[in-house]
Order: C-alpha cells, then sequence, then structure tokens
C-alpha cells in the first residue's frame, strides 16, 4: 500500500506543478489564464482576478507539501488536492451545463472546450488524492529504496500522461473530417450524382 501512495503522490505532485507552472511561467500565461476564467461563468468579474492568484497559489502549495518527507504533510497535500480538483469539477460541470464553450485553461493554452472528460478526469483524480491521503494515515511498513523508485517513476509517467489528455484525445479520437457532415453530400444528392455522371461520361471527337 505504501508503494500506491508513493505513486499517487507523485502523479499528483507531477499534475499540480504542470499546472502551476503552465499558469504562472510568465505573465503572459497568468493574463490568459485569468481571460479564460470569465467564460466559464462561475467566478463573478470583480473576483476573476483574486480567483486565478487563489488558485495558483493553491496549486504551487500542493506541490510544495507534496514535496516534504513527512507523513503530515503528505496528507496535508493530498487533501489540499482533493479539496481543489473537488472544486474544479463542480465548475467545470456547471460550464458544460451552461454551454459556455470555455477552454480548458488547465495545464496552458489549449483550444480544447471543457468537456465531459475534463470533468471524469477531476472526478477521478479527486477520488484517487483522497484515497492515497487515507491510506497514509494506516500504519505502512517502510518501502524499499527499489521499489519506491518505481512507484514514483509510474507516478510520475501517469501524471504526464494525465496533463495532455487533450492531446491525446485530439490524436487518437476522430478527426474533424470524419465528424464533419458534408453539407453537399446531405442536402444535394442529385446534383452530386450528376456531377459524376459529367465526369464519367466519354469524351466524343
Amino acid at each position: 500500500m505504501q508503494y500506491l501512495v508513493i505513486a499517487v503522490r507523485a502523479m499528483i505532485g507531477v499534475v499540480f506543478l504542470i499546472a502551476f507552472a503552465s499558469k504562472s511561467a510568465g505573465r503572459g500565461r497568468f493574463t490568459a489564464f485569468v481571460e479564460s476564467l470569465p467564460a466559464m461563468g462561475v467566478v463573478p468579474p470583480r473576483l476573476v482576478g483574486p480567483a486565478a492568484w487563489a488558485v495558483v497559489g493553491a496549486e504551487g502549495a500542493v506541490c510544495a507539501l507534496l514535496i516534504v518527507e513527512s507523513d503530515g504533510a503528505t496528507v496535508a497535500g493530498l487533501a489540499l488536492a482533493a479539496g481543489l480538483l473537488s472544486v474544479f469539477a463542480a465548475a467545470i460541470a456547471r460550464t458544460i451545463r451552461r454551454g459556455t464553450g470555455a477552454t480548458c485553461r488547465c495545464f496552458g493554452a489549449s483550444a480544447a472546450p471543457l468537456g465531459r472528460r475534463h470533468l471524469l478526469r477531476n472526478v477521478l483524480l479527486t477520488t484517487v488524492a483522497a484515497a492515497a491521503g487515507l491510506m497514509t494515515l494506516a500504519d505502512q511498513a517502510p518501502a524499499t529504496a527499489t521499489g519506491a523508485i518505481v512507484a514514483a517513476v509510474a507516478g510520475l509517467v501517469a501524471g504526464a500522461l494525465v496533463t495532455v489528455l487533450d492531446d491525446l484525445a485530439e490524436l487518437f479520437g476522430p478527426s474533424r473530417a470524419r465528424r464533419a457532415p458534408d453539407p453537399t453530400r446531405a442536402h444535394h444528392p442529385k446534383a452530386i450524382r450528376n456531377i459524376r455522371d459529367i465526369r464519367e461520361e466519354p469524351c466524343q471527337s
């Protein structure tokens, strides 16, 4: 069980580290994050700035707590992560219901609108973080160095994959060309057939 906690700690840590860095590494990125919040319709306009600072500060705090080699710090970091993720999930759910088409700025500039996969991602991460926090409170046998390294690497890889969810969905999902209906084919089938007949008609000299 201690290896599962190590893996989750690494996964949540890298997720929040990338989220923190993508918003705070430069004024332009933070400004883009601030400007994306009004479209979600979950924060009053006058509180957009403070809310953005609070999110970035809390994400940085999660990273700092999960780095510390202490059960207390680990529990606090996972609890804070679970709380933030649940708030994010609620905000995403409301945005989806409103149909605002707001984009996901969770890990930097993304053109993907918030959707069910983002909601599912946050719900799963909330559950995993909360479960790992509870496991940390239980008595655990000390982990071996090799086992801890393997668990940490697995967690880092899993966390990195979480942060590129939109890229993976774009890569492996159906292409826009296949998803988008052909209006000409849908509404003018007879005209298309006539054009094909003309093209296939042999030339006469």
